[in-house]
């Protein structure tokens, strides 16, 4: 076949490849891992975790790189570009560069007999190319689902993190918070530090790191915070840091995610070490959208990728911080294979008005779906509106809106990324595992 020429052709083209969105596994990337002879020769920085792997790999990587050294970050979903998955430096990867890696992959893949690949296992492995040559002097990968056969998890981990253990994936990674702990913990190696930011972690993860000798940080017991007004502390295996800057992530849970990141950074200090002007910098200066973040202006916009239970409460506990509002409108759509109705339940009590976009893809739940489950959570009909798509419900949000209300759009990766891509140029292409 020809191969496509620009990014929006090759992201159709790996659509095709896989009969199946997620088919999770090893065998098929590490067989095209070894035709690229791909190999990463720095400190790596794993993150998974049911809610906050993307903040702590962000936090992670902005102390690295305040401290001077040369980064590499690969994260997912995208909110607006592909581009956004791939760092290097701090730099969103460019069009040559990511049309360069998805050819050197398309070539790999098909030496021989030809390698079936998902979406994400093509574009882990685009990456990984892309990282080899850059050649950084630490790598921060975030797992796409659960850890133990993400493609991300072909890389053997320095230090590997489990931000949080609750309920989502559950059709992937099993029912129980015990099962999605150890499909978790399946990131950890035998004698590399292993840190854990859920206090309650579930018993098969903290099994798992015994079995096979990861020594295991664990919040509240090994290391953990204090938040002191505009400031916080720390103390953990590096030692104990005070007067630290708020996080530049908003939100009530990004002190736990800064530990966290501290946690697992500070286990490298003998390989890179961090002045604490590097960790203030790398506090303040980070950045990633989506994350309750706050767009200029009035009336107030929030934008949050929560899309679970837990998410949620994190979302509905943030927005109770903010000063007066008049008004809450909620602009909400949501992957039908999610708890819809443990998501509605966790922010209901904060949210005036409801509206309900349909998303597209066959994951997406259509408004009328939504509208219904948000009726039987008790809220009133008349307090919902339904709407074809995202834009159209932010359109309709912000229509009428006093200065004084806020408007909250959450719900999915999906969701937030086009009201971003209607505040910003450029169309948004669809994210995987969102």
């Amino acid at each position: 076949m020809t191969t496509p020429t620009t990014t929006a052709g090759w992201l159709a083209y790996l659509e095709t490849l896989h009969p199946k969105a997620v088919a999770l596994g090893l065998d098929r990337v590490r067989a095209v891992c070894d035709r690229l002879a791909v190999e990463v020769a720095c400190p790596v920085v794993t993150v998974t975790g049911t809610n906050g792997k993307g903040s702590t790999s962000s936090l992670a990587e902005a102390m690295l790189r305040a401290g001077g050294y040369r980064t590499g970050l690969y994260q997912s979903p995208h909110l607006v570009r592909y581009h956004e998955r791939i760092r290097i430096d701090g730099r969103e990867i460019g069009d040559a560069e990511l049309l360069g890696a998805f050819d050197a992959v398309e070539t790999a893949r098909s030496r021989g007999e030809p390698v079936p690949l998902t979406y994400f296992e093509f574009g882990t492995l685009a990456a990984l190319w892309l990282f080899a040559r850059a050649a950084p002097d630490a790598l921060v990968l975030e797992v796409g689902l659960g850890g133990r056969l993400d493609a991300v998890n072909v890389v053997d981990a320095d230090v590997a993190v489990v931000t949080s253990v609750d309920l989502d994936h559950m059709d992937y990674l099993g029912p129980t918070r015990d099962d999605i702990g150890r499909e978790k913990a399946g990131i950890f190696r035998a004698g590399r530090p292993a840190v854990c930011g859920e206090r309650d972690p579930p018993l098969s993860l903290v099994d798992h790191a015994r079995a096979i000798g990861a020594p295991l940080l664990a919040i509240g017991r090994d290391y953990d915070f204090v938040a002191e007004g505009t400031q916080w502390q720390y103390r953990g295996p590096g030692g104990s840091r005070f007067g630290l800057p708020c996080p530049a992530l908003r939100g009530v849970v990004q002190f736990a995610n800064a530990a966290t990141a501290l946690t697992a950074v500070d286990a490298l200090r003998d390989r890179l070490p961090l002045s604490a002007g590097a960790v203030r910098d790398g506090l303040v200066g980070v950045e990633l959208p989506g994350r309750f973040q706050v767009l200029p202006g009035r009336p107030t916009v929030v934008l949050d990728v929560a899309h679970n239970p837990q998410a949620a409460r994190t979302l509905a506990r943030s927005l109770s911080t903010m000063g007066f509002h008049a008004e809450t409108r909620a602009v909400f759509g949501v992957l039908a294979d999610k708890d819809v109705g443990g998501v509605i339940n966790a922010v209901r009590d904060r949210v005036d008005r409801w509206y309900v976009a349909t998303l597209p893809g066959p994951r997406g739940a259509s408004a009328d779906a939504v509208r219904a489950a948000l009726v039987a959570a008790g809220v009133p009909a008349a307090a919902i509106r339904a709407c074809d798509d995202v834009a159209t419900a932010y359109a309709a949000a912000r229509e009428g809106a006093g200065e004084a209300d806020r408007i909250v759009v959450f719900g999915s990766f999906l969701t937030v990324g086009a009201v971003l891509a209607a505040t910003r140029s450029g169309a948004p292409t669809h994210p995987r595992h969102g």
